[in-house]
């Protein structure tokens, strides 16, 4: 059975104990995934949010209401099959962390990032042994070799649930220490989400409020914290 069938055509949904996992069942039929696999994640709390996606879904299934089915899809029928590049690619975030580049000027942009940035790259260093150094303007320096290093086993460890949703954390806040600090809980999600958007806050205040972008400001918003529950139930 195709996970995406266009009509709703089950009257019950349920989740089942699975060897491997727990898996969601609709009238007795296991879902699977686009690729055919089956829609088996790691945890009943995870397995609990697919179902109530799929029970809530009436006439026709709009996969856009079902974030948490698509990112389980996404670690079975990607991440897992290339967890190494995955990883890797957001390891990659290190050497070129949001949170190592200052502003220039002015002095009050400046003194919003470091108020901000330097105690999560104090807790990088302290919890993650990995130092990391910052620099003022946008030329690129390099980065203590032994921290990627550490950092880049911290992001490898992950399994292919937590390092689809990770995915999301570090790319949309363009830092691999925010994604960290998601993970173990630094700070409270939407704070981290306003900490990587300082420089767009800043810009916003001086110059006005666009509504496009601040249309897609919130997409990213509500994904960024759907990655962040999705990361939870994961583990």
């Amino acid at each position: 059975m195709s996970g995406w069938a266009k009509k709703r055509f089950w009257k019950e949904t349920t989740v089942e104990k699975e060897e491997d996992g727990f898996g969601v069942r609709l009238d007795g039929r296991a879902v699977k995934t686009p690729a055919k696999a089956g829609l088996v994640v790691p945890t009943r709390a995870l397995a609990d949010a697919i179902a109530a996606e799929w029970d809530a879904q009436d006439g026709e299934i709009d996969p856009t209401t079902m974030p948490t089915t698509r990112g389980a899809n996404a670690a079975i029928d990607k991440v897992r099959h290339q967890h190494g590049e995955v990883a890797d690619m957001l390891a990659a975030y290190g050497d070129s962390d949001l949170l190592c580049y200052r502003a220039t000027q002015p002095q009050e942009l400046i003194a919003r990032q470091e108020a901000a940035w330097v105690p999560l790259l104090d807790r990088a260093e302290s919890e993650l042994a990995a130092p990391l150094q910052a620099t003022s303007g946008v030329m690129h320096i390099d980065q203590d070799a032994k921290s990627l290093a550490e950092l880049r086993a911290r992001v490898h460890a992950l399994n292919e649930f937590e390092l689809a949703a990770f995915h999301d954390l570090v790319s949309l806040s363009g830092s691999l220490v925010i994604g960290f600090a998601a993970a173990y809980e630094w700070e409270p999600i939407e704070r981290l989400w306003d900490v990587s958007r300082i420089d767009e806050t800043w810009q916003e205040e001086q110059w006005g409020v666009d509504e496009d972008a601040q249309a897609q400001a919130e997409i990213k918003r509500a994904a960024f914290l759907h990655a962040d529950r999705f990361f939870r139930m994961a583990r």
